[in-house]
This record gives structure tokens, C-alpha cells and sequence, in this order.
């Protein structure tokens, strides 16, 4: 069976830096895209980050710069590093793979003051 699972969420100030982990087991992770999303109480999920099987990586217009997805395909995780984080970034933050669009449980990232 497939497990994905998120971890590394918390309570950060503004400015400040977190990295969340996504472990996979039960696919073979290193022929897998992978993505982060997040999820924002009264708003739609959206799309943050993608590496690709190759190492090739995307991010959404409103964490270029700040964010960086990595993958380490030895210990099948693939990691968010957050950093100048904003009030805004506050979200539930999910993994999925691809193919298959398998889901995680989520992680609670809280930007706050």
C-alpha cells in the first residue's frame, strides 16, 4: 500500500523559516513527480511547488524566491524549505505524488505575530 506522510509543520513568526518533510513508501519514489500544495481556511487548494523524477522544479509566482522543493531519493522524502515566510503562507500544507495522485494527511504551517 501507499503511505504518504507530512511532517515539520508548526508556529513560525513573520520573516521566519520552517521545512516540511513528505515520506513516501509503497511506490518507487525515485520515478515519481512529486508536489506540494497547500490549503488555506475559505480558500481553494493551490498548487506551491513540483520536482519532477529528474530534479526539474516549479513554484507558484507567490513563493519564488522564498521556497525551495528538494527531494533526497535515498530516504524516498521530498522536503519544503520556507523561508521570509508571510502571514499569508498559513495553510495546511499537502504532498502528493505523481502518477497515481496519492495524498498525505497534511501539516499545519501558522505564520504569525
Amino acid at each position: 500500500q501507499v503511505h504518504i506522510v507530512e511532517s515539520g509543520g508548526g508556529l513560525v513568526q513573520p520573516g521566519g523559516s520552517l521545512r516540511v518533510s513528505c515520506a513516501a513508501s509503497g511506490i518507487v519514489f525515485s520515478m515519481y513527480d512529486m508536489s506540494w500544495y497547500r490549503q488555506a481556511p475559505g480558500r481553494q487548494r493551490e498548487l506551491v511547488a513540483v520536482i519532477t523524477s529528474a530534479g526539474s522544479t516549479n513554484y507558484a509566482d507567490s513563493v519564488k524566491g522564498r521556497f525551495t522543493i528538494s527531494r533526497d531519493n535515498a530516504k524516498n522524502t521530498v522536503y519544503l524549505q520556507m523561508n521570509s515566510l508571510k502571514p499569508e503562507d498559513t495553510a495546511v500544507y499537502y504532498c502528493k505524488s505523481n502518477p497515481g495522485d496519492y495524498w498525505g494527511q497534511g501539516t499545519q504551517v501558522t505564520v504569525s505575530s
